[in-house]
């Protein structure tokens, strides 16, 4: 009897605990996974928690075996060839458009402006559904077209929700396409905070001064941003006074890029 309660008990003994190196391993994929545009050795041990030399040595050892390359310029991390297996990768526009179609439509119906839904593309926001205001008046369809990120509310969604995208261009000269157009580093650093703290984006006669915008983000069943859609229209009509989005517009735009982000998850089950 003892014997056999001896095996038992070294039995149970031996059974291997949680590794912490693999652990602190698969941490960093994902955190290299969700910035597209590199990630800092310094950034990465903050945002785990990390002292810096750790960190570094594990990155050292996932570039070695192909799981995450560096930036031979910026010194910067990225996913790996090795991982591209593994990592999210960018959700298909036809996908998301065919997962809004409905919703958009509906949008468009309620609020009487016309609808659209942008990806990023690049450094840009590129239009990948468009519908019609529902009225009898001239309009362009839109589809394909290339907008900027800092200057559209279909695009400070995805600055405010892409990590690393802020930081690439706060080195580069933004144009200003208005004379409301947001250009100063600090100005669309603190835009793309509030955007983050309230859930939605706006443009105010920023990209054309006699036009405004709303956004709201989109998400796949991960919970990474994967698009965004808005409201477009003349200013007298997307905003009071001029100055702010009416709120019955706001709650429309969120509402729909909520039911959007959970026909998503529907249809392509996952975790955060």
């Amino acid at each position: 009897m003892s014997n056999g309660i001896g095996i038992a008990a070294a039995t149970v003994d031996t059974v291997p605990g949680p590794i912490q190196s693999i652990e602190r391993a698969a941490a960093i994929m994902n955190v290299v996974a969700e910035a597209p545009f590199g990630i800092g050795v310094g950034e990465l041990a903050a945002a785990l928690d990390l002292p810096k030399t750790t960190a570094h040595g594990l990155l050292r050892t996932l570039v070695r075996v192909g799981y995450i390359e560096q930036e031979a310029g910026s010194g910067k991390y990225r996913v790996g060839a090795v991982a591209l297996g593994l990592a999210s990768r960018p959700l298909d526009t036809n996908v998301l458009r065919s997962y809004s179609m409905n919703r958009a439509d509906a949008l468009a119906a309620r609020s009487a402006e016309s609808v659209r839904i942008g990806a990023l593309h690049g450094t840009s926001v590129r239009i990948a559904h468009h519908v019609f205001r529902p009225d009898d008046t001239a309009q362009t369809l839109r589809v394909g077209t290339e907008l900027p990120l800092h200057a559209t509310a279909l695009g400070k969604v995805l600055l405010a929700y892409t990590p690393g995208l802020t930081e690439r261009g706060a080195g580069a000269t933004l144009s200003a396409f208005t004379r409301r157009t947001l250009v100063a580093p600090r100005a669309l650093s603190a835009e793309v905070t509030g955007v983050r703290g309230r859930g939605h984006a706006t443009d105010i006669g920023e990209f054309s001064s006699e036009r405004a915008s709303v956004a709201a983000p989109i998400r796949d069943a991960g919970g990474r941003v994967v698009g965004a859609i808005g409201l477009v229209g003349t200013i007298d009509r997307i905003t009071e006074r001029g100055t702010v989005p009416r709120p019955g517009l706001i709650e429309l735009v969120v509402a729909a890029a909520a039911g959007i982000s959970r026909d998503l998850t529907a249809a392509r089950p996952g975790s955060r």
